[in-house]
């Protein structure tokens, strides 16, 4: 399931429902899909995945879901995890929107990752992750998918 602030609880159906309609309320705007997900481990990992539909210069929209997992320590896992989780969506949301002849639509992979901390040593191998599904990736400062909206999610 996932939560829209405005909607509620939605399905993966009614999600893809509120993005095509959105989408085709303004068609000649220009839109991105942006796609990140953060955690926080204390009793156990959170999880939270966001998806942010934006009509570029005009606001957005946006869902998130959680997800509950053993503790993860180690930094390199929970990124990797992170990312998977991302990629999840994408690909779910992908197909879901070509059924509803939605394609083109330009995707973000939003990784919480940056160049100054402690994650810097693995960007290179979490972008490529991204990459290598044809997507595009993006990191702090510039991924606030992750490091923004699902971030005030996980506590």
């Amino acid at each position: 399931m996932f939560v829209s602030p405005t909607r509620g609880e939605l399905t993966l159906e009614a999600l893809v429902s509120d993005i095509v309609g959105y989408v085709r309320t303004e068609k000649s705007a220009e839109y991105r899909l942006l796609i990140g997900t953060d955690s926080h481990t204390k009793q156990g990992t959170h999880m939270v995945t966001a998806i942010i539909i934006q009509r570029v210069g005009k606001g957005a929209r946006y869902f998130y879901r959680h997800s509950h997992h053993l503790s993860m320590r180690s930094l390199r896992q929970k990124l990797f995890y992170e990312t998977s989780l991302s990629l999840d969506v994408v690909f779910a949301l992908r197909d879901k929107l070509a059924k509803n002849f939605l394609v083109g639509l330009k995707m973000e992979i939003h990784v919480d990752a940056g160049y100054v901390g402690p994650t810097r040593d693995l960007i290179r191998e979490v972008v490529g992750m991204v990459v290598a599904n044809g997507l595009v990736a993006k990191v702090k400062p510039n991924s606030f998918a992750a490091s923004a909206v699902a971030d005030r999610f996980t506590k």
